[in-house]
């Protein structure tokens, strides 16, 4: 792995989560395929927290921090939930989690909410073509519109493409990672698409955008996730068995980043094994020390990259390993157990941490990973690659 001066140190279980909760993600697709529109960003965000503070049995006077997505304002949130925290922010779902621990840590928080909250179906948001969300905010659109590329998923198409030809990487082991997440998300009654596929189904399947297919990509849907995370103090006296936050990791990769450089030639490796160094330093463990991997998957791409960039296997290995090894339920490394972006539903990460929580409690039926003690999840988006590992202390 790619070493840097960087240090690291443990964590000391400084903080864990508590509580968790979310919206009736199937029950949210349903009603928004009949353009019924319940709630808005803020009351699918308020539905979860509800739910969340039930799990940990806490009242809103227990909490003191609150951290929302970037749907919604930190102050209107905190409004709609009738709280007064004293201190809070916005931030995506992995830097949710390490912001939250750095608060605890400094005594700027003691019990803290991250709240999230989309209506990006029932808003009919775009995500491609030229009135895409997020044009006027991601450079990679800017700079490469006048060519046509405005969508997310024509940016990894373009990945998958070149990595397919570094690597020897072939579609079928692509489609390997969609059918092992929907046989996850077939023992997932929280999950949206149930239906089990196989591989056959998946090279039938619609081209969206050359080589990616319908399998590829991840649904559009409403939704809300909450987590509460406090001090370990007050997590010994919680409802739930705490489940630790173990190790952070982050490293970034900014030049060259407007041309799209670090993700056609390196595919985001330099950043994945320095922010993997950095998490299991850390955490004291190693990639074979880990029960349950999580991958932010908008794109399935992500996952064979993430295998080789962690080092769950060598680099050019992913598809062996997928082929060899699996990820789905009989395989070597459950992976997005619980059907991921592209099964359960997207939640931009969030609900990737809700899996992690359940794994590690021991409270995920019939795709329960048995003996589930690690749990590491990852993203590796707009140049940035960073992860958390989570525990429950055995």
């Amino acid at each position: 792995m790619t070493r840097t001066s960087t240090s690291t140190s443990r964590l000391s279980h400084a903080a864990a989560v508590v509580g968790i909760g979310h919206t009736d993600w199937p029950g949210d697709w349903q009603r928004a395929r009949r353009d019924e529109k319940p709630a808005d960003s803020y009351g699918y965000g308020a539905a979860a927290f509800r739910a969340a503070l039930n799990d940990a049995g806490l009242t809103r006077d227990d909490i003191d921090g609150l951290i929302v997505g970037p749907t919604t304002a930190y102050e209107r949130m905190s409004e709609v939930l009738g709280i007064n925290p004293r201190w809070g922010d916005q931030a995506d779902a992995v830097l949710s989690v390490a912001q939250a621990v750095s608060a605890i840590e400094s005594g700027l928080a003691e019990t803290i909410a991250l709240v999230y909250g989309n209506d990006q179906r029932t808003a009919k948001i775009q995500y491609g073509g030229p009135q895409a969300m997020g044009g006027d905010m991601f450079l990679s659109y800017v700079y490469h519109a006048p060519w046509g590329m405005t969508s997310q998923g024509a940016l990894y198409a373009l990945t998958f493409q070149a990595y397919k030809a570094a690597r020897g990487f072939e579609d079928a082991d692509l489609g390997r990672v969609s059918v092992a997440q929907r046989a996850w998300a077939s023992m997932n009654p929280n999950a949206v698409m149930r239906k089990p596929i196989t591989l056959d189904d998946y090279l039938a399947a619609k081209t969206i955008c050359a080589p990616l297919r319908l399998y590829d990509y991840c649904m559009i849907n409403d939704g809300g996730v909450a987590l509460i995370i406090t001090s370990r103090e007050r997590a010994k006296r919680a409802k739930q068995k705490p489940v630790f936050i173990e190790a952070l990791g982050r490293r970034d990769l900014n030049a060259g980043a407007t041309s799209l450089e670090p993700r056609l030639t390196e595919f985001y490796l330099p950043a994945q094994q320095d922010c993997a160094r950095q998490a299991f330093d850390m955490a004291g463990i190693g990639p074979r020390d880990i029960d349950v991997f999580q991958v932010y998957d908008s794109f399935s791409v992500h996952v064979p990259l993430a295998l080789e960039g962690y080092g769950y296997c060598e680099v050019g290995e992913a598809g062996r390993f997928l082929r060899e090894q699996g990820i789905g339920p009989d395989g070597a490394l459950p992976t997005n157990t619980s059907g991921g972006h592209l099964s359960e539903t997207y939640m931009q990460g969030w609900a990737h941490q809700i899996e992690c929580v359940r794994q590690l409690r021991g409270q995920c039926g019939e795709r329960q990973v048995r003996d589930a003690r690690f749990a590491h999840y990852t993203s590796d988006v707009a140049g940035k690659a960073v992860s958390i590992i989570y525990g429950n202390e055995g």
